[in-house]
């Protein structure tokens, strides 16, 4: 059980790629960063010297504060923060605990760098179906979740790319697009690092439904009729991502909680 104030590297994985997950804070030293400069997922390096510059930045907010052992920086900067408004809680057992229970890191090689305002900025083929809609979900819920995503002609991906400094995704000639097989959404968890058992089934299902395999999962055929429901719902792309953001947390909290459960019409639930 966590100390007051605390919570446990276990109880936090639960709260991790959930639409309502806390805001993760790594306060680690510089020196323990360059030793191992993986993160947890989605977050964000902040100095624990300069809390009182940053704590109004994230007012209001219910956040959990990260550091190498989880000892006085991450209580320190969660008291701190606490008396700024904040609902902040330190990682028991900091870095170290979560690295050593083979809890998801994300790797840093492959994020692309964040802009003046801080977010990452993506752009991909306008009018998606499934991989340029779980690509986004999977950005915003384990990678950045305040991230961009610009959609334009296909023919236009690249160049602005190049002007815009944006990263492009599931197009020609992107970094993360489909490799064999496998589809643009399999390449960024390959690429991050994200390789958990929820995340790789959900991949199975996205990839049926994307390339049209839907013997690969049963639940492909579904996937697939809800987002070409989707993409004629919405002629505005940024809406179906909106709307699609909600159809993929329902599909990631089935892949992690649910796969077992079937529905009886004689249940009182």
């Amino acid at each position: 059980m966590a100390a007051p104030n605390s919570i446990t590297v276990e109880q936090l994985q639960r709260r991790i790629g959930l639409p309502d997950a806390p805001m993760l804070i790594d306060v680690r030293i510089d020196a323990d960063f360059a030793a191992d400069p993986r993160t947890l997922p989605c977050a964000m390096r902040r100095d624990w010297r300069k809390v009182g510059e940053w704590a109004a930045d994230v007012a209001g907010r219910r956040a959990v504060i990260i550091c190498q052992r989880g000892a006085k920086l991450s209580h320190g900067v969660a008291a701190w923060l606490r008396e700024a408004g904040v609902a902040a809680e330190n990682l028991e057992g900091g870095f170290l605990a979560w690295a050593a229970a083979g809890a998801p890191l994300l790797s840093p090689d492959a994020v692309p760098p964040r802009g003046k305002d801080g977010r990452t900025l993506w752009v991909t083929r306008a009018r998606p179906k499934v991989d340029r809609i779980a690509c986004p979900w999977l950005i915003r819920r384990f990678v950045d979740p305040a991230a961009r995503f610009l959609f334009v002609a296909p023919g236009e991906v690249a160049d602005v790319a190049d002007r815009f400094g944006a990263t492009p995704f599931d197009s020609e000639g992107a970094i993360f697009a489909h490799r064999g097989d496998l589809c643009s959404f399999d390449a960024m968890l390959d690429d991050f690092d994200l390789r958990t058992k929820a995340l790789d089934r959900l991949a199975l299902v996205v990839r049926g439904a994307d390339t049209g395999r839907l013997d690969l999962a049963p639940e492909a055929a579904g996937l697939l009729a809800a987002s070409l429901g989707l993409s004629r719902l919405h002629r505005n792309d940024m809406a179906q991502l909106e709307a699609g953001m909600g159809l993929y947390d329902a599909f990631y909290r089935w892949a992690r909680d649910a796969t077992g459960e079937t529905h009886d019409t004689t249940a009182d639930a």
